[in-house]
C-alpha cells in the first residue's frame, strides 16, 4: 500500500491519500481522543504523540498536530493508517449516523438558503476538500451566512482570507442578500 501526502494551507495539518476510499459519503472529524473513540482509525492516529485532530473525507485523511515536526510524526501516522487498512476494520461502525441538519434560518429565507447551500456544495466544498478540509452551512440570519470549518480549514492561518475574499465574494455575487460570511 502506497500512501501519498500533501501539504495543506495550514502548516499544522497534513493530508494523507491512501489511494482508496476512506469515507465514501460524508465526513468525520475528531478534535480529541473522546470524539476519536467512534472510529478505530481515529483512535490509532490519536495514539501518535502530538496529534490533536483527525478529519476523514471521501478519499483522504487529514491529521493536525500541536507539536513536533512532520518529519518525525509522519512515519508513525503512515504506519497507523496502513495498519488500519490492512486490518480490514471499518473507518466508522456501520451504525454511524451522519449528523442531523441543525442549521438555523427563518422559513421565509428557505429559497435563499437552498441557493447558498448549492453554491457551497458545488463550488466551495470541492475546492476545500482538495486542501484537506470541509466547510458546511450552519445558518443564515439578517444577511449573514454562518459556516463551520473542519479539517485543515479549522485553525488555518488563511481561513479568514478564504472566508472573506473567496466565499463571501462568491456568495455576494450570486446572492445579493448576503452581506457577510462568519465562521462558527
Amino acid at each position: 500500500m502506497f500512501i501519498q501526502t500533501e501539504a495543506t494551507p495550514n502548516p499544522a495539518t497534513l493530508k494523507f491519500l491512501p489511494g482508496r476510499s476512506v469515507l465514501g459519503d460524508g465526513t468525520f472529524e475528531a478534535r480529541d481522543a473522546e470524539e476519536a473513540a467512534r472510529s478505530p482509525l481515529a483512535v490509532r492516529l490519536f495514539e501518535v504523540p502530538g496529534v490533536t485532530g483527525v478529519f476523514f473525507g471521501s478519499d483522504f485523511v487529514t491529521v493536525t498536530k500541536a507539536q513536533g515536526e512532520w518529519a518525525h510524526l509522519k512515519p508513525a501516522i503512515l504506519g497507523a493508517i496502513m495498519e488500519h487498512f490492512v486490518s480490514g476494520q471499518p473507518i466508522l461502525p456501520e451504525d454511524h449516523a451522519h449528523t442531523a441538519d441543525d442549521a438555523f434560518f427563518e422559513a421565509k429565507d428557505a429559497g435563499l438558503v437552498d441557493t447558498i447551500r448549492e453554491l457551497i456544495d458545488t463550488r466551495v466544498r470541492p475546492a476545500v476538500a482538495n486542501d484537506g478540509g470541509d466547510i458546511t452551512f450552519r445558518g443564515y440570519k439578517d444577511g449573514v451566512v454562518f459556516l463551520a470549518m473542519k479539517g485543515s480549514c479549522a485553525g488555518c492561518p488563511s481561513s479568514t482570507a478564504t472566508l472573506k475574499n473567496g466565499i463571501e465574494n462568491l456568495l455576494r455575487h450570486f446572492v445579493p442578500d448576503v452581506v457577510e460570511v462568519r465562521p462558527v
